[in-house]
């Protein structure tokens, strides 16, 4: 296993920001209307968005580079982006089911799965769930435990209101569906979701078959000491700790910087992706 630290790696021009274009698609998943994107080919890599967030507004910057030697399946999750809610609740757990009811749909037997924030959440639920259907994993700014947060983190969540919610988040639901009934309830749904979190048990991550990279920001939501600990239950891991805030090395739209268009951590997942993954 290998830990790295991205302030070492040269930085490297990528691609445009810009996201490429795609045409959308629905399937019918567990009576949800699951939207969801194909872009590039090759080895088939799933994309799953942060709390709050769409695949634009998590993906955007980074998914042309991805789309150029994977076959990215980006999907938005219940409630999230094109996806309406439905009446059921909303978990890490049934959006871990929903993903992989997709993929069985594709027809796609085995896949690489790249999470951010809560998307991690899911990532991890999927690993646990439906291991069989995961190559491999990347688990970006993502705490299993509660005593992983920065401190601070909980009480925030505790008093958290729609005032707070980031204004990109908001345009960006908007944009999509200019229902602002829609998107006060997708928020408070993130928000139980997250007041309700549960601790997964270390027996769980230890149980992880899958190679995995973890990655955190220096200043993350996440402590890095969390990610570390993290890296070092699962049996197949590695780690990136990366200079910057919560989504910050990805062009996350909440933290992109205008006219950067270079995010060096892609080298690392490109690197770790298409190494064998052997037992």
């Amino acid at each position: 296993m290998k830990m790295l630290c991205l302030s070492l790696v040269p930085f490297l021009g990528l691609a445009s920001a810009a996201a490429a274009q795609a045409t959308g698609r629905y399937a019918d998943v567990h009576g949800l209307k699951m939207y969801y994107e194909i872009h590039g080919d090759g080895f088939p890599l799933v994309l799953i968005h942060g709390g709050g967030s769409t695949i634009e507004t998590t993906f955007g910057r980074i998914l042309p580079t991805l789309a150029k030697t994977h076959k990215v399946i980006a999907v938005e999750l219940q409630a999230h982006g094109h996806t309406a809610d439905i009446d059921r609740p909303l978990s890490f757990e049934q959006d871990a089911d929903d993903v992989a009811e997709l993929l069985r749909q594709l027809r796609i037997g085995n896949a690489d799965i790249f999470g951010f924030s809560n998307g991690g959440s899911t990532t991890l639920q999927l690993a646990m769930r439906h291991p069989t259907l995961v190559r491999k994993i990347v688990v970006a700014s993502t705490m299993y435990k509660k005593d992983g947060a920065v401190p601070g983190f909980w009480d925030m969540m505790a008093h958290a209101t729609f005032d707070g919610m980031p204004q990109a988040y908001k345009d960006a639901f908007l944009r999509i569906n200019p229902d602002t009934a829609a998107l006060h309830a997708m928020y408070q749904r993130d928000v139980a979701r997250m007041q309700s979190f549960r601790d997964i048990p270390d027996a769980a991550i230890e149980g992880i078959d899958a190679p995995a990279l973890i990655i955190a920001g220096t200043h993350d939501v996440v402590r890095p000491e969390h990610a570390v600990e993290m890296y070092r239950r699962m049996r197949r891991a590695e780690l990136v700790i990366v200079p910057g805030v919560h989504g910050e090395y990805l062009g996350e739209i909440t933290t992109v910087k205008p006219g950067r268009t270079d995010y060096p951590v892609l080298s690392i997942i490109e690197a770790f992706l298409n190494e064998p993954a052997s037992r």
